[in-house]
This record gives C-alpha cells, sequence and structure tokens, in this order.
C-alpha cells in the first residue's frame, strides 16, 4: 500500500468517525429531548383532528417506556356533538425500528387494556359522520385531478392495515359496541394474543349469549395469516342481521388466509383462501326454507391495476364435490366494463347434484343422474353500450341420462294431472289438465289463428329452442342495466310452463335457479315433447278472474270452441295473457274493443304475423274492429270515458295492456299491480318476434290534449257507432 492510499484510508477513516460521533451527539439529544419531542407531535395530532375531522381527542398521560415504545393512558375521542367514538384505559405500542427508518409506521408490539369502541346511530345521525363528510370533501377538492392508480391505493391501503398488526399482542378487556336505533350488538375481547406467531382469542357475543374465538398463525413479517373463526357450542351467528334485514346467517366454522400480497407488472395482487363449514342461510328472496351448505371454500387471487379491479381465473370455487374457475374484471374508468366468466372441467353428473345446497332446489332432492356435465358462461357488458351486451351461457352434457327422478317426476305432466291455481297464497280450485275435464282442448282442436297470436305474442321461437332464448338473455340485461332494476324478464313458454306446473309460489332466487335447471333438464333429455308442453300451456294459464285454460276463455269472453276463433279474438287473447284480470276492462259496452291501448297492440301482432306468413297482410287492424264480447257480459262493462280515448297512444298510468302493455310485457317481469296472480300465469314474457320485426312505431302522444283533439275523437267514435247501427252484420263496419 502507498503512502497516498494510506493518507486516503485516514481522511475518510476519520471522516467516517466525524459523522458517527456527529450522529451520536445528535441521537443522544434527541433522546434527551424525546418527552418533550412526543408532547409537540401529539399536540400536532390533536389539532389537526379537531381541524380536519372536528373530533375531540384527549390523551391523560404519554411517556416512553423504551427506546421505540410509548405508553399512554385515559385516551377518549368524541365527534362533536355526537356520542363518544372510543375509549381506552391504559396502551403500550412499540415501533418497529427499520420501517420507521423508511418512513413507514409499523407496530412491533401492543399491550391494551380497558378500552371500548362503539358506533351509534340514532335515526340518521351517527358518530362516524366525520368520516363521510371528510370523504365527500376530499372528492369535492380532488374532482379536477387526474384520478389515482387503483393499484398504488390498493398497495397502500393494504400495507396500512397490515403493518398495523403487530408481532406480539396482548389485548385485554377491549369492547366493541353498535348501537342502531333500538337494536344493540357488544362484543367484548376478554383476551386477544399474538405470541410466537400464534394467535388465541376469547370474545364474548352480548354479555353471555354465544363465546367466540380466533385462532391460528399470523406472521406480520412476512405477511402471511391463516385465521378461524367459531364458537363454543353452537354456530357462529348475529342475530342482528335478523332483526334488520330478515336475514338469518348461520356457520360453524369460518377461516381465513392470506398467502401473498404483491407488486409486479404495474398490478397489485393479493393471494389467499376462504371458506365455511356448514353455512346455513334464510331469507324470503333466497328461499323458503334453510339453505345449508355443508363445505364451500375459494381460492382467490385479487388483482388491481391502474383503472381496473378483478378476481383472476387462477382462481378456484369449491363446493361439495365440484369445483369453478370464476373470472371477475371491473374497468371503472374512462368506461365502466364488467367482465365475468365462469368455467369448469367435465364434471361428475352426479357429484354436482350431490353439491346443491339443501333446501335450494327441493324438486330435484334425490334424483340419481350418470355421465358427465360442463359449464360455461360468459358476460361482457360495456356501461356506455348496454345494448351490445354479449352474454353466453351454457350446460353441455356428456352422456348424460336421469336413473331416477328426484322429489317431483316431471314426466308427470304427458299424462292426466291435476293442476291447482293460487291466488294470494291461497288455492282457487283444482283443474283437471286432461280429457277428463271436459273444458281441457288437445293442442289440434284450438284454432291456428290462437296458437299462432300467443307464440307471437309470448315465445315465436318455442318449437326451435332448447328452452331458453339467448338474445331475450341478452336484451333482459341491457334494458334492466339502464333501468337500474328489474324491468324486463326472459322467461319463454317452457319456463311459464314449468314454473306453474311444478314449484312453489314464493318468489326467491332459488325458484328462478330451479327452474332454469328444470327446463334444461325437460328439454335436454325430451322428458315432455314441446307440442305437449304447449297443449298444456294453452290449458292451464289464466286468462281472466277464475278462468283458466283456452276452453273457458273462449266460450267466456265468445261463447265459441277454440276452434272456432277468428284472428281479431285470438290476438286479444294473447293481449291479455299478462293481466287477465284486466279482460273486460277493454270493451265498451257494445262489446267492442276499446280503441285506446288495444288497437295499436293488434296492429303490432298483426304484422308480425303477417311477415312470418301465419295470416294475410291487412291493411286495417287485423280484426280488432270484427271482436265482440259475449252479449251476457256487456252489461258488466262501464261506459269508456270519451275525453280518453287516444287511436294508437297509450295511458302512461296503465299497467297491463294496449300498446303500452305489450311493452311493459316486452320490458317487464312481475306486472302484478292489480292483484292478478303471478304465479297462475305465465309472466316475464318474451317477445322476439316483435323484437326482429322492425314495425314502425308511431311517436308517443302528450299526455294533456287540446280541446280541438279532444272534440275530433268524440265525433270519431260517434261515426263509428252510428255505421255499426246501420250494418247488419257488426263484423262488417272496418273504421280505419
Amino acid at each position: 500500500m502507498t503512502d497516498r492510499q494510506r493518507k486516503v484510508l485516514r481522511i475518510v477513516g476519520w471522516t467516517l468517525l466525524g459523522l458517527f460521533l456527529l450522529g451520536s451527539v445528535g441521537v443522544g439529544i434527541a433522546y434527551s429531548k424525546r418527552e418533550s419531542l412526543l408532547q409537540v407531535v401529539l399536540e400536532r395530532a390533536v389539532k389537526k383532528a379537531k381541524r380536519d375531522y372536528d373530533l375531540d381527542v384527549k390523551i391523560g398521560s404519554a411517556r416512553f417506556t423504551g427506546l421505540s415504545s410509548v405508553a399512554f393512558t385515559g385516551i377518549s375521542v368524541v365527534p362533536a356533538e355526537r356520542d363518544s367514538l372510543a375509549r381506552i384505559n391504559k396502551v403500550e405500542v412499540g415501533l418497529s425500528l427499520w420501517p420507521l427508518l423508511l418512513g413507514k409506521v409499523a407496530l412491533s408490539h401492543l399491550d391494551l387494556e380497558n378500552g371500548m369502541v362503539q358506533v351509534i346511530r340514532r335515526d340518521s345521525l351517527t358518530n362516524i359522520d366525520f368520516i363521510l363528510h371528510r370523504r365527500k370533501r376530499d372528492s369535492t377538492e380532488t374532482s379536477t385531478d387526474r384520478r389515482a392508480d387503483l393499484s398504488d391505493v390498493a398497495e397502500n391501503l393494504i400495507d396500512q392495515v397490515l403493518s398495523k398488526i403487530p408481532s406480539d399482542m396482548n389485548v385485554r378487556n377491549l369492547a366493541f359496541r353498535l348501537t342502531d336505533n333500538e337494536k344493540r350488538i357488544s362484543l367484548l375481547t376478554e383476551a386477544a394474543v399474538i405470541d410466537n406467531e400464534d394467535v388465541t382469542s376469547t370474545l364474548r357475543l352480548n354479555g353471555n349469549e354465544a363465546t367466540w374465538h380466533v385462532t391460528g398463525t399470523a406472521d406480520p413479517g412476512s405477511r402471511e395469516y391463516d385465521l378461524a373463526l367459531y364458537a363454543d357450542g353452537k354456530p357462529l351467528e348475529l342475530k342482528y342481521l335478523e332483526e334488520k334485514f330478515n336475514l338469518k346467517v348461520q356457520a360453524d366454522t369460518v377461516r381465513a388466509e392470506l398467502k401473498d400480497v404483491d407488486r409486479s407488472g404495474g398490478e397489485f395482487h393479493m393471494e389467499g383462501k376462504g371458506s365455511v363449514r356448514n353455512l346455513r342461510v334464510n331469507h324470503p328472496a333466497i328461499a323458503r326454507t334453510d339453505v345449508l351448505v355443508p363445505s364451500a371454500a375459494m381460492d382467490a387471487n385479487v388483482f388491481v391495476g391502474e383503472n381496473y379491479v378483478g378476481v383472476d381465473s387462477s382462481s378456484v370455487i369449491y363446493l361439495g364435490e365440484v369445483s369453478a374457475r370464476p373470472f371477475v374484471k371491473y374497468t371503472i374508468y374512462p368506461t365502466k366494463v364488467y367482465d365475468l366468466q365462469l368455467h369448469t372441467d367435465e364434471l361428475n353428473a352426479q357429484s354436482l347434484f350431490n353439491s346443491f345446497p339443501q333446501g335450494l332446489f327441493e324438486s330435484l332432492e334425490g334424483m340419481q343422474v350418470s355421465g358427465k356435465l360442463k359449464y360455461d358462461l360468459a358476460l361482457h357488458l360495456d356501461a356506455e353500450q348496454p345494448d351490445s351486451v354479449k352474454f353466453d351461457a351454457g350446460l353441455t352434457p356428456i352422456d348424460f341420462k336421469i336413473l331416477q327422478m328426484g322429489a317431483v317426476d316431471f314426466r308427470r305432466i304427458n299424462n292426466s294431472f291435476v293442476y291447482t291455481p293460487y291466488e294470494k297464497d291461497k288455492p282457487v280450485r283444482d283443474i283437471i289438465i286432461g280429457p277428463e275435464n271436459p273444458d281441457f282442448v288437445p293442442l289440434t282442436g284450438i284454432s291456428d289463428n290462437l296458437k299462432n297470436a300467443v307464440l307471437t305474442s309470448e315465445d315465436f321461437n318455442f318449437f326451435t329452442h332448447k328452452g331458453f332464448n339467448e338474445k331475450a338473455f341478452r336484451v333482459s340485461i341491457a334494458t334492466n342495466f339502464k333501468t337500474k332494476k328489474f324491468k324486463r324478464g326472459a322467461s319463454t313458454i317452457s319456463m311459464q310452463l314449468v314454473k306453474n306446473a311444478f314449484l312453489n309460489r314464493n318468489k326467491t332466487l332459488s325458484r328462478k335457479v330451479e327452474e332454469i335447471l328444470i327446463v334444461w333438464l325437460i328439454e335436454n333429455q325430451g322428458l315432455v315433447s314441446k307440442e305437449r308442453m304447449y297443449e298444456v300451456y294453452l290449458n292451464f294459464i289464466e286468462w281472466g278472474k277464475n278462468i283458466y285454460g283456452i276452453g273457458e276463455a273462449s266460450r267466456y269472453y265468445f261463447g265459441k270452441h277454440p276452434s272456432e276463433l277468428d284472428l281479431g279474438e285470438s290476438i286479444f287473447l294473447a293481449f291479455v295473457i299478462p293481466s287477465p284480470k284486466r279482460a273486460l276492462n277493454w270493451f265498451q259496452p257494445d262489446g267492442s274493443l276499446q280503441v285506446r291501448n288495444v288497437r295499436g297492440y293488434f296492429r303490432i301482432i298483426g304484422k308480425i304475423m303477417a311477415r312470418r306468413g301465419l295470416t294475410e297482410p291487412d291493411s286495417g287492424a287485423y280484426g280488432f274492429y270484427s271482436v265482440r264480447l259475449r252479449e251476457g257480459l256487456r252489461r258488466q262493462i262501464m261506459p269508456a270515458d270519451s275525453a280518453g280515448l287516444d287511436s294508437l297512444m297509450t295511458d302512461p298510468t296503465d299497467e297491463g295492456g294496449g300498446l303500452d302493455g305489450f311493452f311493459k310485457r316486452l320490458f317487464n317481469g312481475d306486472r302484478d299491480k292489480d292483484g292478478n296472480d303471478e304465479n297462475a300465469k305465465p309472466k316475464e314474457t318474451v317477445q322476439p318476434a316483435q323484437e326482429e320485426a322492425n314495425v314502425p312505431l308511431a311517436p308517443a302522444a302528450d299526455t294533456v290534449k287540446t280541446r280541438r283533439q279532444l272534440r275530433q275523437e268524440r265525433r270519431e267514435r260517434k261515426r263509428r257507432e252510428r255505421d255499426e247501427r246501420k250494418n247488419a252484420d257488426p263484423t262488417s263496419g272496418i273504421l280505419n
């Protein structure tokens, strides 16, 4: 080593020593002043809480108990003019040094004794309103700023949460309380300990109502957690949910596992797993009885990008003996886009049926099957272009066979059977669907006009589809998305038949899914022919108050046998299917139909039928003026309000008929606002024929008419009445 090199080393050494001495002096000064520095920091925090959140924060005492640990006593947090949010008698926290050097606050240990955190709601006010107010203010202040990168937001949020979980923890007597007006929940943490990565805890729910435990492992350094929640001697349950939302939820064990948290390729990723044992759910919207899921789990890989969040297709859902791979992606900006996929491998069919939650599909319980099934679903919806929604779903059978029917034999409708319609959950009467009933009419004995009119109105592709109309599903999704409510269903005649013939009368999610499964079984296994399905359908749907089946309907309204129905009478009977109890409301005292609402429907259905070669083109209204109510019923008709007549337009208040009623059938699922039994007649009808017909419609009329318009309408009505009286044949007065 040369003298020059030695000289350089001496200079470097003395420089480092000097820096070390200066740092030591600085640390020494800071250490000697740390108590006063702590007070300054706390004063600033208290002022900030008051300034930004209007919180009164008080600290009885604060002092260092070690190099990086601080003890506090007498802490209270009270929002202005609200109930206390938190009170803690004694707490000691330790900070991890290495994260602190990087500017991050991470807890190394936590020792807390006697504390309380509560959320109180009184009417519309809560003691956490300050959070909402702050959020609104922040969103207003930053509304013109560039949108934040969601991956950064997610990473920071998760980092803040996980860094506050200490490696060593000892919590005693910490109470969490929720008061929602008259409803209360309390959860007392008698003890919660993290010791050498082992987690143990004891929690008391509402005093002695239940004892819960959280056990497992926690490794904050590696960000790996595996925790289980269970109760002593009884299932986990929160009665608050049942009292508040009529939702009963129970489970024996709930488990959550966080395996990995990282960031790569501009995306933030979280990998974990959740599972539940013996989950019991009961809610009127789900099913009429308890639904039991013996075991369910999910391996979830969550990803967050700059403007999207989702669940990766490497995730797996486990239900009983089967599994499926989901994919979910929600793009938030610049346009909201929803992507959803669900795929399975070839599943053992019996394993799939065994995995259905108990109580969810009652009619399928006990069914024995063979072969395999594969399910695929894909949905893509752009919020800016909902009409271009893409939706495909299908259950593919591979050598699938039904070996034994379950609780219900779906083949029973091939022979005579008894159908019982219901009104407001009460049976109306028993109706035999078969030749034993004199009002039963075989399909060959029904006028082609009626069969074609109903198919055109309800489900034109009935004889060619396999129970479902995918185009109708897509239109239904788009319509419901645009209206932000369930306004249109997508039921085919097959689905309406199954709903009425086999299922209970409760409007539940399980009933809808069960309906789809039964339709798939009937259609794909050929359990009932299309002709028999349509024959049953026409013979048991409701056509009027206590009028069921086409035999009763044609005799009741027109004094005819169904084979004698002409085009106008057939279109009218198709017209009243969505709201049959209002059928007589569309007639005038002389037995003719009201022009308002009804004639426009006749023209639309007639033109569609003509386009398809089912009837001759008609420049008039396809038999509208020839319809005459049976004379014995005319005395029940109230005189029409002449001021309300409108040749093509609709009454905005009407729900069940006319041109307006046609489009409500086109876009509406459950339309029963006037007492009709939605279970005793088909609902949620599909109008594929109208969708394809491209029939030009008149523009909407103003709801307020001028005096001149009203006079013209009265003169038109009187002219028609004079012409009809002059004609001996009441069907010859075709007015246009």
